[in-house]
């Protein structure tokens, strides 16, 4: 017979905190050129540890959501820019759940209108469309080297 552990999370968010902050490294690629499928998997990877982070922060009903918002932004980083690094950090804000990509690459990210049969275009649509449906936005920063999605925090957990 197995028996499993479980134990309950022991972060308390009273206030505004880091939830995380993990960095990858990629290979830098010259423009068309597909990525690795090690660096593709990496995607994967930060999708689940933002899963666990958010787990033992007692955050497990932003879940769904916050995985797809890394996965989709980690995804931009890594397919349309040429940088050897991405960081994603994970706080707690003012209310808010803030996930934001670094990838240290100047340009806007910007959502694209991807017809019936494409493949890709659709992820940034899919982040703005989260955000708004649970009270919060997102965007890049002035030189765009920072996607970032707010997302309130459900009304238990906020201080």
């Amino acid at each position: 017979m197995t028996t499993t552990a479980v134990r309950q999370s022991q972060a308390v968010l009273s206030r505004d905190r880091d939830v995380m902050n993990e960095r990858i490294q990629v290979q830098p690629r010259p423009a068309g050129v597909q990525p690795s499928r090690e660096d593709a998997c990496r995607v994967g990877a930060m999708r689940r540890i933002a899963a666990a982070r958010l787990r033992y922060c007692g955050l497990a009903a932003l879940i769904d959501e916050v995985t797809l918002v890394v996965s989709e932004l980690v995804t931009n980083a890594v397919l349309h820019t040429r940088t050897s690094e991405v960081r994603v950090t994970i706080a707690v804000l003012d209310g808010f759940l803030v996930v934001t990509v670094i990838d240290g690459m100047p340009g806007l990210a910007t959502p694209r209108r991807a017809d019936e049969v494409a493949e890709s275009g659709r992820g940034l649509t899919l982040v703005a469309v989260v955000a708004e449906e649970h009270g919060g936005d997102w965007g890049t920063n002035d030189t765009g080297t920072e996607t970032w999605c707010r997302l309130a925090l459900p009304a238990e957990r906020r201080p």
